[in-house]
């Protein structure tokens, strides 16, 4: 399966406004579209950073939405006071214990390595990381998504509530200084987020 990423750096002020945008008007649209599997937005009201995740059944599905989504990815940005930026992703790995509710949150790590490594990248997720994560309180989701000509690999992980995301702070934090360079991989970011819209629909692909 694949994935595009809408990345907008907007005002703050705008979040909310724009929320109710992709729900109520970019959401319908894009699934309307042949083979878009679902939607999902995570959003900062601090920072007026927003991602919004499109998923796909296969590479050419999403190759033939190119256009109608850069014309909604424009508008919302727009709204929100930035620029859109637009990446294209393999889903490596999906898994699901629990739809986020309202009041999730999301932490999304950004790493890189030789472009050769990027499954050795998502194996130390998959295998160091994921089985832990269904012991967490709060545990909703992680997904890996990964560009693999350029060697970069996300993952992001979503709890129920603010307060279980700060609780899992600590085994992120060790993933990130500790396990991750000892593997070679380099992280380029983190970052959390509130999961505002839920519906990317990528089925268990772990």
């Amino acid at each position: 399966m694949r994935a595009r990423s809408t990345t907008i750096q907007g005002t703050p002020g705008s979040v909310a406004a724009t929320t109710a945008f992709v729900r109520d008007e970019v959401m319908p649209q894009v699934r309307a579209m042949d083979g878009c599997v679902g939607l999902s937005m995570l959003a900062d009201a601090g920072t007026g950073r927003c991602i919004v995740t499109t998923s796909w059944q296969d590479a050419a599905a999403m190759d033939a939405s190119r256009e109608g989504v850069r014309s909604a990815a424009e508008r919302t940005a727009e709204l929100l006071g930035g620029t859109p930026e637009l990446e294209e992703w393999e889903i490596a790995a999906m898994h699901r214990v629990l739809e986020a509710p309202a009041g999730a949150r999301a932490r999304v790590t950004w790493l890189r390595t030789a472009p050769d490594a990027v499954p050795r990248a998502v194996d130390a997720v998959r295998l160091s990381l994921m089985p832990k994560l269904d012991d967490l309180p709060g545990f909703c989701s992680v997904s890996i998504m990964v560009r693999r000509a350029e060697g970069l690999t996300v993952a992001a992980i979503s709890y129920d509530s603010g307060e279980h995301l700060e609780r899992a702070g600590e085994g992120a934090r060790e993933f990130r200084e500790e396990f991750a360079p000892a593997m070679g991989i380099e992280v380029l970011d983190t970052a959390e987020f509130d999961v505002a819209l839920a519906h990317l629909r990528v089925p268990e692909t772990t």
